[in-house]
């Protein structure tokens, strides 16, 4: 069943959890499709596993808009949501519109995600009236990593706590469908979504969300540079896919691979008379 807008507002009246993982490329995006996960984001995450970056800050609208695209072709009734990345909405209402509708138009994606709450409660408002469904995120907002002073939980004091609650309040207000909490005590996180009408979306944020996303590198074991508390590893993909690399290597080397049934043959007629070709060229 494809899953939509109406249907993760539904399934938050009825207690219903939405799955939510990240994505970047069309192979996993057809491994998650047929999974049966509810929502795909193509998060600008893909600047620390996919290009190597130290954060998110220098991923561009080309990334995004390529490796949404690839994403969105992997997948049939998975809702996918593409992040607008830094410095593509906060300048303007103007960029945030435009550069929202460039993600819809040119990659297929189903939603938009931008980070921050009160701040750009007018973008929301913009992109939402111009018909395109989003996503807020507050709490721990990576783009805004060097105001924070590193990854760091958010909305621990009195004062953070009421200005995340604040933040919740402005996106639903502004029509997003849905919010991500990042990093964000459990206690507050569940009374936000005991609060709001449309979903939250947890990671790092306890178990009272409507729903949880997760990189799949981490929850696979696959991006190995550092771990959140909040990851939990459902498998050691990565260690498998090193004892796969290490096997190749190996066989490769000793001759092992290819083997006979890796090839194909010709014609034993057709190659005498290769043979037989080759040596009247030389012999000229």
């Amino acid at each position: 069943m494809k899953n939509t807008v109406a249907g993760f507002l539904e399934m938050k009246a009825k207690g219903e959890k939405i799955s939510m993982l990240t994505c970047y490329d069309y192979s996993t995006a057809t491994l998650m499709e047929e999974a049966g996960t509810n929502m795909i984001l193509v998060g600008d995450s893909l600047g620390n596993t996919i290009l190597g970056y130290r954060d998110t800050l220098a991923v561009t609208m080309e990334d995004m808009i390529h490796h949404g695209a690839a994403v969105c072709r992997g997948t049939k009734n998975t809702f996918v949501v593409v992040d607008l990345p830094f410095m593509s909405y906060q300048t303007s209402v103007y960029d945030a519109l435009t550069n929202a509708g460039r993600l819809m138009k040119e990659t297929g994606c189903n939603a938009v995600k931008l980070e921050g709450g009160v701040k750009i409660k007018e973008q929301i408002s913009a992109i939402t009236g111009a018909g395109i469904p989003v996503v807020g995120h507050i709490g721990m907002t990576p783009q805004s990593i060097n105001a924070f002073g590193g990854f760091k939980v958010q909305g621990k004091s009195e004062d953070a706590a009421k200005r995340i609650l604040d933040d919740a309040y402005a996106v639903q207000d502004a029509g997003a469908f849905a919010v991500v909490l990042e990093c964000v005590p459990a206690q507050l996180a569940a009374f936000i979504s005991e609060k709001l009408t449309i979903p939250t979306i947890g990671i790092g944020a306890g178990e009272g969300c409507d729903g949880q996303v997760l990189v799949w590198q981490d929850m696979m074991g696959v991006f190995r540079d550092f771990a959140p508390k909040f990851v939990k590893r459902y498998a050691d993909a990565g260690g498998m896919m090193i004892d796969a690399f290490k096997s190749y290597d190996s066989e490769v080397k000793s001759g092992v691979f290819p083997s006979k049934e890796h090839g194909y043959n010709i014609n034993d007629e057709v190659m005498k008379k290769v043979i037989e070709y080759d040596n009247s060229r030389n012999s000229k």
